[in-house]
């Protein structure tokens, strides 16, 4: 399973809407054949790895697979059905098929026809393969995360604003591993006017990968200047979505239109687009998971509404120890530790000299918001 797990990672990213899948056959305790998700529309990891074998899988042949066969025929017929016509013997599952009208039914189907059936093999690390998938199929929206780099006092910058580079290249290599799996990418007006960002995920060995890139600007600043940023401008500019209110005005919104970039304009009664409002036009558009990066007041305004679903911190073995440095959250009044944000189903990483801590967030019954805490322009 270990394997079939390698193997599924090597669709990473270009599944989406469909779960990354590995699956393997193995025969008398040799892998003979592997497969992983093809891009939508494409072959399924198990059928994949059964057309991989090229000829018919010998008697007591051993199918792997880290997710439940789907069991219902879709464009490329269900993977049970291939799966039985083969005549596999026996089949190991990681996770379950998160969707509650199709959980558990493969294992039905498999059964009844006479086949062996082991289930929750690595279940925990099969189902974390699927972030994004498990949160759509079960909730009908999009993942919201956000990533942070801080220091061991939970400081994104200096005083003066210096953050540039709190972590080490090995774990900014895996901010854009997990940029590649995200559809989309979003950061504020601020990180836009002061880094001038590409958004885009640059891995060795691959080419350069532009996912849908949304700038929260709802007074829409970032197209005053003549010198516009680079994600107004770029080859990539189609794939940008500047997401604003009605007091941004018309003149700038046609400005971007004309150049080629799309404009979201949320209904506000201030200068700051609601994420609730973003969340289901995301979710209109089939976009399954958004990655938020950027600064204190993005992450802060997406724990004040109760928006932010998973939380990626990345941390150096640094220490700022400057009560002016640049907190990764703020605008929140938390009296008593029982109203703190928790994070839940936690994994942690090394990397490098660094560490990445991930996971869910739990919020507590009430959330007390400090009134005078700023918020996305």
């Amino acid at each position: 399973m270990r394997r079939a797990l390698e193997v599924a990672h090597q669709a990473w990213g270009t599944t989406n809407p469909n779960p990354m899948v590995g699956a393997l056959i193995v025969e008398k305790n040799r892998v003979v054949a592997e497969g992983f998700t093809s891009p939508d529309g494409g072959l399924h990891a198990e059928r994949r790895a059964l057309a991989a074998l090229k000829r018919p899988p010998k008697p007591g042949a051993i199918l792997y697979t880290t997710l439940e066969p789907c069991s219902t025929p879709g464009r490329t017929g269900a993977c049970t059905e291939a799966i039985l016509a083969a005549g596999i013997s026996k089949v190991v599952i990681g996770a379950t098929d998160p969707n509650p009208a199709h959980a558990g039914r493969a294992f039905e189907l498999l059964r009844q026809a006479g086949v062996e059936v082991v289930s929750g093999v690595l279940e925990r690390e099969c189902a974390d393969l699927n972030l994004l998938f498990n949160h759509w199929i079960t909730r009908g929206e999009p993942l919201l995360a956000a990533k942070s780099a801080t220091t061991l006092d939970g400081r994104i910058a200096t005083r003066s604003g210096e953050s540039q580079w709190i972590t080490g290249e090995v774990a900014r290599a895996d901010a854009h591993r997990w940029r590649r799996l995200f559809p989309a990418i979003a950061v504020g007006a601020g990180t836009v006017a002061r880094d001038n960002p590409r958004l885009t995920a640059r891995l060795p060995g691959a080419p350069e990968w532009c996912p849908l890139r949304f700038v929260f600007d709802g007074r829409l600043r970032t197209v005053v200047d003549q010198n516009l940023p680079r994600v107004y401008t770029d080859e990539f500019r189609d794939r940008t979505v500047v997401v604003t209110t009605p007091h941004g005005g018309l003149g700038y919104v046609r400005k971007l239109r004309d150049l080629g970039v799309q404009v979201w304009i949320c209904d506000s009664s201030n200068q700051r687009a609601g994420l609730g409002d973003f969340r289901k036009r995301c979710a209109e558009a089939g976009i399954s998971g958004v990655f938020f990066e950027g600064g204190a007041q993005m992450i802060s305004q997406l724990a004040q509404e109760r928006q932010l679903d998973y939380l990626f911190v990345y941390r150096a073995p640094m220490f700022l120890a400057d009560d002016r440095a640049k907190p990764v959250l703020t605008g929140l009044r938390t009296e008593k530790l029982a109203a703190a944000l928790r994070l839940t189903d936690v994994r942690h990483q090394v990397l490098g000299d660094d560490t990445l801590t991930r996971g869910r967030l739990a919020y507590p019954e009430k959330l007390q918001v400090d009134e005078t805490a700023f918020s996305l322009g």
